[in-house]
């Protein structure tokens, strides 16, 4: 209410009640004030009376909520369902304008204030989190995958003689989609085997920039966040590479902001050489749903090159998710996340190590990689990976997600390329092996209630590789790259049995 509301309230309750409550409405608006101000995340979380109130303001902003609103045009914020109103906090018009998604909008200013503010949040938080030399930043409304290909796009127009990415190799089937995607021959650079960690083959690196020439590679395509024994590419040591050969460099950050080693790396990259974005997603550092993601960089005009190249409007959902938990969670609720993530990396390797002891099994030393473990599966390795494979799917079906079996040999063919010991990250990694991550929102129950059911299945693995062989189903799977769990499990389940021996905890 304007003071002339709470004047004339004056007239009708105890003028110091009224004042007292306008007091309390100052207060929530103070708020307000300064994250307009000064464009950063507040220290203490919102309560939820003040994110509200500030999210109504900003929403009867919007043209679609005016009183008395005319549209007759063919975009004028119309919604049939009073549910997928209030389910976007009557924000319809989405961010940006046809021709740059950071544009501002003249039918929704309310929008596109919303917008601005959670760009220059999340700015702040990656700023906080590590990389302090970042010049701008964007929430787009796609999932990295899709976010790196408009990175690429982008790239296409500042190299045109460019046909191929330098991309070290991690088995994960988006991040290779993305270049295929953007019209482009992804080279793919194995990765060399030190101790237990796959590492950055960088004599490879720089051979094959020599051999393709540097005019016709659009830019390298690393990776900090990835599944161990994997690590995370050496950035700085590339990023010298990019900037002798002239090269852009973008990074895969994926799920690397919550992690203060990763974050490091791309700092220190920027520094000493080329790193040109850096590129992560919002569900997996923001636990908000899927469907966003971060790219930023240290050019402000590059930045601003890639938010013109999205076609039209977008959705501004994945803005709002980022921008309520930002200012619920506040700079003090975010870092305390982030250390609680620490100490359950700890706590998982302690635990992962000991279970893995247990049953003559070891952890494997991966100390470059800050998020992912792994386990060998050594005493399965007999049974040609089909004990690996069944493992794997009952972890699954027994509700235990995020666990990754992965067997020796499989083969994965991902847009025409056919990789040899598919999701391994290498041709012949030495044994099979399981993966688990220590991430954000992790808590230690999670790690206790695991562990139970990973030393369950275990035991029943290994009593029925003493009884008849596993069907020959199985092994059909295994042989054909079986090894996405969530696809096969329940599949490979009732191939296997065992379904009245699956734990309630």
């Amino acid at each position: 209410m304007n003071p002339e509301s709470f004047a004339a309230g004056e007239r009708r309750v105890s003028p110091a009640y009224v004042r007292q409550g306008r007091e309390a409405r100052r207060a929530h608006e103070h708020l307000v004030q300064q994250l307009l101000e000064q464009g950063k995340c507040p220290d203490d979380g919102w309560d939820e009376s003040t994110l509200e109130l500030f999210l109504h303001e900003l929403a009867i902003m919007d043209s679609n909520n005016f009183l008395g609103n005319c549209g007759v045009g063919e975009r004028e914020g119309r919604v049939a369902s009073a549910l997928v109103a209030r389910r976007h906090y009557r924000f319809i018009h989405g961010i940006g304008r046809s021709g740059d998604i950071s544009a501002v909008q003249p039918k929704a200013a309310g929008s596109s204030l919303l917008n601005k503010i959670t760009n220059s949040l999340v700015l702040n938080v990656i700023k906080l989190a590590g990389v302090h030399s970042v010049a701008n930043c964007f929430v787009v409304p796609m999932a990295t995958g899709m976010s790196l290909t408009l990175c690429f796009l982008t790239l296409r127009h500042k190299r045109p003689k460019a046909k191929y990415i330098i991309w070290p190799r991690i088995d994960q089937k988006s991040c290779f989609k993305s270049m295929v995607t953007a019209g482009f021959e992804p080279v793919v650079i194995e990765n060399v085997l030190e101790g237990d960690e796959l590492r950055t083959d960088l004599n490879a690196v720089e051979a094959k920039i020599r051999e393709l020439g540097p005019d016709h590679i659009l830019c390298i395509h690393s990776t900090t966040s990835c599944f161990a024994p994997r690590v995370p590419d050496r950035l700085e040591e590339l990023a010298v590479i990019c900037a002798n050969y002239d090269i852009p460099h973008v990074v895969n950050n994926a799920y690397g902001l919550q992690s203060s080693k990763c974050m490091h790396l791309i700092q220190q990259g920027a520094r000493v050489g080329r790193i040109d974005v850096f590129v992560q997603s919002l569900d997996k550092n923001f636990m908000v749903p899927v469907g966003g993601a971060i790219i930023a960089g240290f050019d402000d005009s590059f930045i601003q090159e890639i938010s013109k190249m999205y076609p039209g409007r977008a959705s501004a959902s994945p803005s709002l998710d980022v921008l309520i938990t930002l200012l619920s969670l506040g700079c003090s609720g975010y870092k305390s996340l982030l250390k609680e993530r620490k100490e359950m990396f700890v706590y998982l390797s302690t635990q992962l190590k000991k279970l893995a002891e247990a049953h003559s099994e070891r952890l494997l030393q991966t100390p470059h990689n800050p998020i992912s473990l792994a386990m060998t599966l050594r005493t399965l390795d007999g049974q040609h990976d089909r004990a690996v494979t069944q493992l794997g799917s009952m972890l699954f079906t027994r509700q235990v997600s995020g666990a990754r079996a992965v067997p020796v040999g499989s083969v994965q063919t991902v847009s025409g390329h056919t990789f040899q010991g598919f999701m391994s990250h290498t041709d012949n990694y030495p044994c099979a092996y399981l993966n688990a991550a220590a991430a954000i929102g992790m808590k230690t129950q999670d790690v206790d209630l695991f562990i139970k059911r990973l030393e369950k299945c275990l035991n029943t693995v290994r009593k029925e590789q003493s009884k008849a062989s596993v069907p020959s189903e199985v092994d059909d799977y295994s042989r054909a790259g079986g090894v996405d769990i969530e696809e096969m499990a329940l599949k490979l389940d009732s191939v296997l049995g065992d379904k009245d021996q699956r734990p309630s905890s």
